[in-house]
């Protein structure tokens, strides 16, 4: 697939086209509503929604690897001569996102305005999924962003192997084809993801090495359904854990507020 061929309409080289990527950025940021209606006037309607479609298959292709998407990338693949009314292009884009694939992009650095595609299901429900790979390293996941809540929102690079070994997948990754190295799964693949964030604790001599939620993780889920697979693998009450209990509730009243 590519996204490179240039439109047939819409305006011609300009002085825009040469800035570097933060100046493009800047340039669609900066831009007022009134404006963009103003630009979205003088554009072919027909072509505006060619592009909205182009970025959708862009999204969905960078999005087979869970890699996070840069804005440059976005001008200058996809939107090219349309900067001027980026933001329109990018709102259909996402309704489409949401309403056809259960979808949503969600911008996770906006000084680096970087985005993610995140799925608007639960991750728990991601157990339907057919792809029994992706079922087995959802599962995996979820074990450790578990772990991770129950650490009191970090664990240890120490823990989390730990786990790892309990579960029987520390080295060949158990019946799971999919896990390959496991360890590389986790602290490579999963944080460049941004399910996880992995970062080196200060002063310690060997490295040692804490796990937290990324922010995929945290727009997909929540610690409130996490505290309850725990709750269910367990057999008790999520109010067992008081302290995680509220920390739950606590975020998902503020999700409804917003």
């Amino acid at each position: 697939m590519s996204y490179n061929k240039r439109s047939s309409k819409g305006a011609g080289p300009s002085q825009a086209q040469n800035m570097d990527s933060d100046e493009e950025g800047t340039l669609s940021q900066t831009q007022t509503p009134s404006q963009v209606r103003r630009n979205l006037e003088r554009r072919p309607q027909n072509q505006v929604e060619l592009k909205a479609n182009e970025l959708v298959q862009f999204f969905l292709f960078k999005d087979q690897k869970k890699i996070p998407i840069k804005r440059a990338d976005i001008l200058k693949h996809v939107v090219k001569d349309y900067k001027d009314v980026f933001p329109e292009i990018l709102r259909r884009a996402n309704g489409i996102l949401q309403q056809v694939f259960g979808l949503e992009l969600v911008e996770i650095d906006p000084k680096n305005h970087t985005y993610i595609v995140v799925n608007k299901l639960p991750l728990l429900g991601q157990k339907s999924l057919e792809d029994d790979d992706i079922i087995c390293k959802m599962g995996l996941l979820l074990a450790i962003l578990s772990l991770i809540l129950m650490k009191g929102n970090v664990a240890k690079e120490s823990a989390v192997w730990e786990l790892l070994k309990r579960l029987r997948i520390d080295s060949s990754g158990g019946r799971c084809k999919a896990f390959g190295d496991v360890k590389k799964l986790v602290a490579e693949e999963f944080v460049k993801q941004k399910y996880l964030e992995y970062t080196r604790l200060p002063h310690t001599d060997p490295p040692e090495f804490e796990f937290r939620w990324g922010p995929r993780a945290a727009k997909e889920t929540s610690k409130k359904e996490v505290l309850q697979f725990v709750a269910k693998i367990q057999k008790k009450d999520p109010k067992s854990w008081m302290s995680q209990y509220k920390e739950a509730e606590a975020e998902a009243s503020a999700a409804v507020r917003k």
